[in-house]
């Protein structure tokens, strides 16, 4: 079994995400690495911890749920995946940023359940870009209506946008939908909404982080890059 070198990963992606902010004439701005998780055990991330991972995401809230407390505080946790809206309750005041909202309805609870722990909860909104079927996420002409719609929700903040490129080795397609989600994100801050803010631009995984940093990404979700291919 080959042994993986999490200090060595992770040095090799921070190094190319300073790479991609240069080529991109960033060079200074800061990207947040999120560090996913999923089926990685307490151990490996208390490791990529201690290398200097600052930000760890998880897709259930179940196995979520079961790191906290077990792994080092030091590290905020992000919700990047699918979140149904009876597990909002077991999320409020335990992330940092949940990454996937995508629905009224999930709006509206997370919205009572951060009002009854008088908390503001700090979220992106999810688009389907690429306007996948399997993936989750508001088509891009109905984000609007969309924050429109829960403008009057004062204890969930909408801080920016996220979205999953398809898994494809098409650079240019790649681009576009990158361009796309950045050029939405332009139209939502022209708009000045009030209590929405856009500074994040969460976009970009293993294969396509740096084409999403080279297109505006702050955020990128790294997970295989740093511990290896998953076991499920």
């Amino acid at each position: 079994m080959i042994k993986i070198s999490i200090e060595k990963n992770l040095s090799t992606v921070v190094e190319n995400i300073e790479n991609a902010l240069s080529r991109s004439g960033r060079s200074g701005e800061d990207v947040q690495l999120v560090a996913v998780t999923k089926t990685v055990d307490v151990e490996r991330i208390n490791e990529a911890i201690k290398c200097g991972a600052k930000n760890i995401g998880e897709n259930r809230v179940q196995e979520l749920e079961s790191k906290i407390g077990k792994v080092d505080e030091s590290a905020n946790f992000h919700m990047i995946g699918h979140l149904q809206s009876n597990k909002a309750k077991d999320l409020v005041g335990k992330v940092k940023l949940i990454h996937s909202l995508d629905r009224p309805s999930l709006a509206k609870e997370l919205n009572k359940r951060s009002k009854r722990e008088n908390i503001v909860t700090d979220v992106l909104i999810q688009v389907n870009v690429s306007e996948e079927k399997t993936k989750f996420g508001l088509k891009t002409e109905a984000v609007l209506p969309f924050i429109e719609s829960i403008l009057d929700m004062d204890n969930i903040k909408v801080r920016g946008l996220m979205t999953m490129a398809p898994h494809i080795e098409d650079e240019d397609r790649l681009r576009e939908v990158f361009r796309e989600l950045y050029k939405l994100r332009e139209t939502i801050k022209d708009k000045n909404y009030k209590g929405i803010s856009m500074e994040y631009l969460s976009m970009g995984m293993t294969n396509d982080y740096e084409i999403a940093i080279e297109e505006g990404a702050n955020i990128v979700r790294v997970g295989r890059a740093i511990f290896g291919d998953r076991n499920y």
